[in-house]
């Protein structure tokens, strides 16, 4: 009875405090659009801002000196939960692998990122309690093991709350909280160790560190930052903030010792201690999952997770075909970023890709040692239909209805997704769906001049279509075709006003296309954030999209200059709505 009432009193923790801590910290106004900071209008679906395009300022600093502020005012704080993937990280960090499984409340990705999602929607009663449940079961794993839990305090408590479990409790609320407990903090975790220590000390300390779980300044990254001396109003991340927010950028889990001892020395609060830390982090193996998160959540891949195909009509698509296409650009991603440390723009034009047998056989290359589970490295044809990322299986075949292609998705995706453009919603009494084509010969380039003709859905549809119908070489599965019901293909369409044949010409515009760049620093920018951008925060996108372009637009050198960036250093107090 008393541990049942124990884990009660430490499972209301998150619900009691979350409101208070919010205000105390100055981060208010953290649900819905609220977290995303105020200034920039964003276009509901996409995100995009009014305001946050532009070229490079000729006053921004200069690339080898102290990233400049003196013309962008940063956003304001936001309070995000731990994602499932950070929370998850953070306890094997804490405790070690092999835990049981820990089921939280499902993230949410508006505006593309489960980061938003994180700082911008509120917790339920529900997941409230899912943390309770996954704290008591991850200690009873530990705890319950005499040989885990030495290894995790490092010593044998002989009474409840004796110096072992006092200095355990100091150095597992460090890291647990990811900065030192204070005098009160440690005081307060170490009265509970002894209160619960029934049957004995170990029981104690179990439900303190399941408490420790639970609290608000685990489940929640709490930077609140500090004043800047020297600019009024603006709140400067801490060196232990930094930490956390370095660490959950590029490893999507809790500091390491390495950070947490730069944190110490102070490191952590210049340009050159955090340029040191970002490129050593980089170069570990968890930089790789977090980079593919990044580019999954922002070429939307989640999307051709469990697609089918009716296997008669396209019989090249199996069942496997779809986790075949997510890992192609993944390993095209990674190749990019890691491998060659190239111009990650690239993805968009290059004729590189990596395929296994059934992705060989639906482009029709030969791909000499591919097996059904073996990805090799291959060229695609200079005269052939593909070029790109765009022309690849993912893109082609989760922007398509079931039994028919759509151009009208494949270029929403193209103005969304690539160029950052925003693609306003259809009018609220207008069908989008169209009937299939009928077999006598109709293309779904006529089906769409049906849309095209109706006054409520021309203008969007001028906008989207012509890009996308640029792809209708390529059918439902992503095949390359000639013939659509009998009918000569045409694959031509346009671009802002430039006529283009096909998905090949649009590869060679984008890639040198300044928006493509601007796109990814902007998406990252909010990534990194958990919220949009600000009006008053252009400038300081301009500045990152400018080192890009001096960094040849390498994407590991894009994180070091958004990290380093006073833009992702600084914040200002939200306002109480």
């Amino acid at each position: 009875m008393v541990r049942t009432m124990a884990n009660s009193r430490q499972g209301t923790i998150v619900a009691r405090t979350i409101g208070a801590l919010a205000i105390a910290t100055g981060v208010v106004g953290c649900r819905g659009d609220e977290a995303h900071g105020g200034g920039a209008q964003a276009d509901a679906a996409t995100g995009v801002s009014e305001g946050s395009g532009g070229e490079s300022g000729d006053d921004a600093a200069d690339s080898t000196g102290e990233p400049g502020t003196e013309d962008g005012i940063p956003g304001a704080l936001v309070l995000p939960r731990l994602t499932s993937v950070q929370y998850r990280n953070s306890l094997v960090a804490l405790l070690g692998p092999g835990l049981p499984p820990t089921p939280v409340e499902p993230d949410t990705n508006p505006y593309l990122f489960f980061s938003i999602g994180a700082a911008s929607t509120t917790l339920s009663e529900l997941g409230t309690g899912q943390y309770e449940e996954a704290a008591d079961r991850v200690t009873h794993f530990v705890f319950d093991d005499p040989t885990r839990r030495s290894a995790l305090l490092g010593c044998e408590p002989a009474s409840p709350g004796d110096a072992c479990v006092s200095q355990f409790l100091a150095s597992f609320g460090r890291r647990a909280y990811r900065r030192p407990l204070t005098a009160d903090e440690h005081a307060r975790w170490l009265a509970i160790s002894v209160q619960l220590a029934q049957p004995d000390a170990w029981e104690g300390v179990r439900m303190a560190v399941a408490g420790m779980l639970q609290s608000p300044h685990f489940l929640y990254r709490v930077e609140t930052g500090v004043p800047d001396p020297e600019r009024p109003g603006i709140l400067r991340y801490t060196g232990y903030e930094m930490a956390s927010r370095l660490s959950f950028l590029l490893w999507d889990s809790m500091p390491d010792d390495a950070l947490f001892a730069a944190a110490d020395r102070g490191d952590l609060d210049d340009v050159a201690g955090i340029r040191t830390e970002v490129e050593r982090m980089l170069a570990d193996e968890r930089a790789r999952t977090t980079v593919q998160s990044f580019f999954a959540q922002y070429l939307d891949l989640g999307r051709i997770d469990g697609v089918t195909r009716d296997p008669v009509a396209y019989p090249l698509f199996s069942l496997t075909m779809a986790d075949s296409m997510r890992a192609e650009v993944e390993l095209l991603v990674d190749d990019v970023v890691f491998r060659e440390h190239g111009d990650v723009r690239s993805i968009f034009s290059t004729q590189r890709t990596f395929v296994n047998a059934e992705l060989a056989a639906l482009y029709g290359i030969e791909a000499p040692g591919a097996t059904p589970i073996t990805y090799v490295p291959v060229t695609l044809p200079e005269d052939g239909p593909r070029a790109g990322l765009l022309t690849l299986g993912a893109f082609l075949t989760m922007n398509a209805k079931q039994t028919q292609t759509s151009p009208t998705a494949r270029g929403k995706y193209v103005r969304e997704r690539v160029l950052c453009q925003a693609v306003p919603p259809p009018p609220p009494d207008v069908s989008t769906e169209l009937d299939p084509p009928d077999g006598q010969g109709e293309t779904m380039r006529e089906k769409l001049e049906e849309h095209r003709e109706n006054p409520a859905c021309a203008a969007c549809h001028a906008f989207i279509d012509p890009p996308g119908l640029l792809f209708e070489s390529f059918d439902a599965a992503g095949v390359y075709r000639e013939l659509e019901n009998g009918v000569p293909v045409d694959s031509s369409g346009d671009l802002d006003g430039m006529p283009l044949e096909n998905a090949r010409g649009l590869a060679a515009l984008l890639r040198d296309d300044p928006r493509v760049g601007r796109c990814m620093v902007t998406q990252l920018f909010r990534h990194a954030q958990g919220r949009l951008e600000t009006d008053d925060e252009a400038p300081t996108i301009d500045d990152v999209e400018r080192r890009f372009a001096d960094a040849d637009y390498r994407f590991l050198d894009l994180l070091v200059e958004l990290a380093t960036h006073d833009g992702f250093r600084t914040a200002v107090a939200q306002e109480a709505n």
